[in-house]
Order: structure tokens, then sequence, then C-alpha cells
């Protein structure tokens, strides 16, 4: 964040270094640059935003939740310790309009060992005698995982698919961060598709043990892009557990994706060869192959609901990705929905209000039972 080369110390970020915090919430520090007189700049349970003067003396320090509106300090790096509050955002009238933040969720991952940490979705009409059923939005990264830190209203539409009658998660699996260490963030490489697939499984497990107004037997996913790949490998890879599942502009084969992205998180296999010339001399070659197993090897397993959507336009992920899963699931005899939007890149644009209530019916059909919108 600063370096001051006349008093030999460096202001900057870290992370996982408060006991009994979310390791994924940002602090500050400054340290000598030997790296000894490491102190905290920026005290306070959640995710920090850091704006220094421009004498760099003092600082702005901004942090907040998803459950804790921001909070302001003023503070002073050269004695951290005196720190003063001078604002702090009041959230009565949003709760008082009916909202309610998501839960702080930590988890086991599936190798019962591993914390896992995201947040929970209720409707703000919650009955805790009935029995809902639960859908993850998910995004497995490895370079991001997406995960609001910071108060945030409806992230991402959460809170309004939770209204309709859901219990909406979204947890970060093993593999998703570099921000949890090498052995976390390099969890997935070699297994780019299926890494995640079994911790999204056991926090669903988890939840509904914890919370009896889960319905284990009606369970959904979504995600888009890297979160639309693990929808399709989940409900193909585990069809006999999830029910409902609407997958968005997912990259299912990654021998036609960014190759520069598949090499790096998933690794190439190096092979050496023998190779000799018109002498007889022998010299060694080598060359290196990339291969990600793909949702379309495993399309035969779909039992459940799955909609498939992609854009015609899409410049990121092509819409052959789609279409390639489309095919073999057609191959296979499997029914299942589909929506090309037309015109459209690796976002919908206009045409997101559309999708989104499309998503909607889509999961209040095969969820909850409610096929009004079939009848429109």
């Amino acid at each position: 964040e600063h370096i001051d080369t006349l008093r030999r110390n460096i202001i900057f970020a870290g992370y996982g270094n408060e006991p009994d915090t979310n390791p994924y919430y940002t602090f500050y520090y400054k340290a000598d640059f030997d790296g000894k007189k490491q102190t905290l700049l920026t005290p306070g349970n959640g995710n920090h935003e850091l704006t220094l003067s421009d004498d760099q003396r003092y600082a702005i320090d901004t942090y907040s939740r998803m459950d804790l509106a921001p909070v302001m300090n003023v503070l002073s790096i050269d004695r951290p310790t005196q720190y003063f509050e001078v604002n702090r955002m009041d959230d009565s009238l949003l709760r008082k309009a009916g909202w309610q933040p998501p839960l702080l969720l930590k988890l086991k991952a599936a190798d019962g060992k591993t914390d896992l940490y995201g947040l929970m979705y209720l409707p703000s009409q919650l009955d805790k005698n009935k029995k809902y059923p639960i859908i993850s939005n998910v995004y497995p990264g490895p370079q991001d995982d997406q995960i609001p830190q910071s108060f945030t209203l409806d992230d991402n539409g959460n809170q309004s698919l939770a209204e309709l009658g859901f219990i909406v998660i979204n947890v970060a699996p093993r593999g998703s961060s570099p921000l949890r260490g090498h052995d976390f963030y390099n969890f997935g490489y070699g297994n780019l598709r299926d890494y995640p697939l079994a911790d999204d499984k056991s926090v669903i497990e988890q939840l509904a043990k914890n919370y009896p107004f889960i319905d284990l037997n009606r369970v959904g996913i979504y995600g888009h892009s890297g979160g639309a790949f693990q929808t399709v490998a989940a409900i193909l890879t585990y069809p006999d557990f999830y029910t409902a599942a609407v997958s968005c502009s997912g990259n299912h084969d990654n021998s036609i994706y960014n190759r520069g992205w598949g090499e790096c998180y998933n690794g190439v296999k190096e092979v050496e060869k023998v190779v000799k010339d018109s002498l007889g001399n022998e010299t060694k070659e080598y060359e290196y192959k990339f291969s990600v197993k793909s949702n379309a090897e495993i399309a035969k397993n779909l039992k459940g609901h799955l909609m498939l959507v992609t854009g015609d336009m899409d410049k990121n992920v092509n819409p052959a990705h789609t279409y390639r899963v489309a095919q073999a699931l057609i191959e296979a005899g499997k029914d299942f929905d589909m929506l090309v939007i037309p015109g459209a890149g690796h976002g919908y644009g206009s045409a997101d209000k559309y999708f989104e209530k499309k998503m909607y019916r889509f999961f209040a059909k095969h969820l909850l039972g409610d096929n009004r919108a079939d009848y429109w």
C-alpha cells in the first residue's frame, strides 16, 4: 500500500493473521523493512479498506461485513492505537423495511478438517416449522471465489431468490482462492472439473443437520462461467443428490477454452520423445499435453432437471461449450431446457432480467412444485 524509504517501513494488506476471524478479511499492517515491528493498523472484525492521507501519516479505515454496515475510523500511522470512530452506517431503516443480513457460515470441507466460509440467505418470512429447498450458488475459482466479504445488499440476487421460498447458500470450496495459502489454493490442480464437487455436497448435508428446515430431498445448484461448469458437473456426478440446476455460460469443455487459464490451473503433462535423425543420432524432444475432463463425457448420468443458458456472442466462453453438452445430452436421450440469448455476450446485458425470471420460474417449478408460469 505504501513504502516509506526514509523511515524504512511498509504498509501492506494481510490475511489470516487475526485469531477467530474470517481469513478472507483484508487487514492492514505496518512493518519495518527487516520484517520486524509488525503492527496492526486496522482493528475491527470485518473486511477493511484503507485510504491514506497525502503525507501518509494518517488514514481512513472503513470496514464492514455482510452482516455489519460500514464503520469508518480515522487513525494515526505512527500511533495506530489512537484511532477514532467518525461514522457508522445506520441500517435501522433497512431492517424496518424487512431486510435481514445473510448468516455467516463456517463449515468443514469434505475432508472433515478444512474450514470453509460462506453465506446463507433466508426468506424474510421464514417459518422454521416448514421445510425449504436449498439452492447453492457456486463459483469454484481457482483465481477468485467471488464470495462478498464487505457489506452489500442482495449480492448476485441471492436474497431475492431466497424470498421466493428457498434457502440460498454461497460457500467457497477448497481450491477456490489464493488468500488461503498454497495447499488450499492448489487443491484442484490437475482435477479442474471435479475438485469442488464433494465440498459443495458436504456443506449442504452439514447445513441440513444444523437447520431442520432445510429439505435434502430438494436441492438446487446454479452458477455462471466457471460456476456453470461446476453446476453441470455436480448434477451429473451426484445425480441422486441435486434435483435442479441452472448453468449459465459455462466452460464445459476446456479443450476449447482459454488455454493459458487451463494450463495454469490444471497443469500440463510433459511427454519425452526420442527422435533419430538420418544418421541414427538420437535427440530428446518434449511435448506438452493439456487435458481436462469435460462435462459432455458424463452427460448420460443426468436424472434431475437442467437448464443450459448461453449468449450467442460470448467472446469469453464460446457458446460451443454449451452446444457440446447439449449435443451429448441429446445423444444420451436426456430431457433438458436450453436458452440461447441472441446478441448476448458472457453477461446477458438487457436480457439479464429476462434470464433472472426464467431461472426463478425453473426453480419454482422443480423445487417448489409451482408451475403457474407454464400457463402464462
